[in-house]
């Protein structure tokens, strides 16, 4: 096991790493901006380095920073969270150069799966059912509308390389598509520095599925079940549950082996999410590869009391696997709220600013994530997430009461929040049938 570890990342997820590691009896040194310098988690880590501006180019995106640091602060291994660096094959190469241990995937298994475009190939190779879509990336815009008509609108543009929404567009004609083709690859390129797009086949009122794995060196993999994470705004997730109410069992266990097929045909080592979709008949298609810890890995611990921040360390120091399939079960129901510093009223604008006021929810079944307190400044410069709220009850009826509690106890002022917009969604008829799809929030806010 590792006796010290640096955290490549910032906010809640570097907490997250810190109290993980206390557990396991190892020391964590956490890396800082400039703007991050009065962050109370530092406290927490063992030490603490500064390692630039504000700017995450000058800091949590420089790459021969965070090894200066992991190199003079005398570590074994790095976790780089979410964001950032964490899916940057790049990154991981180095570290593997500089023998430091990378938690997470091999550089190989990075760039195999980053690029969704070699994981679609991939997946068809394990037999997964892929969105109908172009194989190679498009050129250029001519080509882009000649895929289009053949494959019938409306088409969703993707970038082939990085998540969270960006380089995403929907086009419902060649009119759109036109436009939509060179934003995405202005976007993409922008943000992870690579311009490849391709298309798909855009499933109108879609569900967006995805299951959890772990895996280690010895080839042992699992998956943990799956998440429902349909609630979104701009391709980026609002609200996540566990089990998702929207399949049935045969269903479930049917998408679950497809995942484990897959990540064994990637070699893939450590925590990584396959991504589906799935439309009005129950029929999944494969959508990308997270490889990385997600944001809404707490509903997944809570229904298999599993710790997946421990089981990445453990694994990246050459652990097996102890978990065995029959013994993961799900255990109730979680649902998770991000609670971001947005305004829904005003197309989710960021709102950052000083907390003047922060009273955090509590009670049985109420867990919040979350590096926020009053007086915190929300930065412009980084994500917008003021914490998750996540609930754990034995049924759903119970769970869906126990959030909007939860939501009406939290207090974030005087900054605007989605703290309203989840209340809001868990009391809509729609939602607590488990009628909902990633348009949802769209078509009714």
């Amino acid at each position: 096991m590792f006796s010290r570890i640096l955290i490549a990342n910032r906010g809640e997820i570097a907490l997250r790493i810190i109290r993980a590691c206390k557990e396991l009896g190892i020391q964590s040194v956490a890396l800082y901006s400039d703007a991050d310098r009065n962050s109370a988690y530092l406290k927490l880590a063992d030490d603490s380095i500064c390692i630039g501006p504000a700017d995450p180019a000058e800091s949590y995106l420089n790459i021969p920073r965070i090894i200066s640091a992991a190199e003079i602060s005398n570590v074994e291994a790095i976790h780089p969270g979410y964001g950032f660096l964490a899916e940057n094959a790049h990154f991981a190469e180095v570290c593997r150069d500089c023998k430091i241990h990378f938690i997470g995937p091999s550089p190989e298994s990075l760039k195999m799966l980053g690029d969704k475009i070699t994981a679609r190939k991939l997946a068809e190779k394990a037999k997964v059912l892929v969105v109908p879509g172009s194989e190679e990336a498009v050129p250029n815009e001519e080509e882009a509308v000649k895929i289009a008509a053949d494959m019938g609108y409306p088409v969703i543009i993707k970038a082939s390389a990085g998540g969270g929404g960006r380089g995403m567009r929907i086009a419902h004609n060649e009119m759109s598509l036109r436009v939509a083709f060179h934003s995405a690859q202005t976007e993409a390129a922008s943000a992870f520095k690579n311009s490849n797009v391709y298309i798909e086949k855009y499933l109108e009122q879609a569900r967006h599925v995805e299951v959890q794995i772990l895996a280690d060196r010895a080839g042992n993999a699992v998956h943990l079940w799956e998440r429902d994470c349909s609630l979104q705004r701009r391709h980026q997730k609002v609200i996540e549950e566990t089990p998702s109410p929207s399949i049935n069992d045969n269903v479930r266990e049917e998408l679950c082996k497809a995942a484990l097929r897959l990540v064994k045909a990637a070699n893939y080592v450590n925590a990584g999410t396959v991504e589906f979709l799935l439309d009005n008949n129950n029929k999944f298609y494969f959508s990308e590869v997270n490889t990385r810890i997600q944001v809404e890995h707490p509903i997944t611990e809570m229904v298999t009391g599993i710790d997946m921040v421990k089981w990445q360390i453990r694994i990246a120091a050459g652990e097996h696997l102890k978990l065995r399939q029959k013994d993961i079960k799900q255990q109730g129901v979680a649902i998770e709220c991000r609670i971001n510093a947005e305004d829904p009223v005003n197309d989710f604008q960021p709102c950052p600013g000083r907390i003047e006021r922060f009273v955090a929810p509590g009670g049985l079944g109420v867990r919040l994530d979350t590096h926020v307190y009053a007086g915190y400044v929300i930065s412009p410069r980084y994500d917008s997430l003021v914490g998750k709220l996540i609930v754990h009850k034995k049924t759903r009826p119970e769970a869906i009461a126990c959030m909007k509690r939860a939501l009406q106890e939290f207090v974030i002022e005087p900054i605007k929040s989605t703290r309203q917009l989840c209340l809001e969604i868990m009391s809509h008829p729609q939602y607590v049938k488990g009628k909902v799809d990633t348009g949802f929030i769209e078509r009714t806010w």
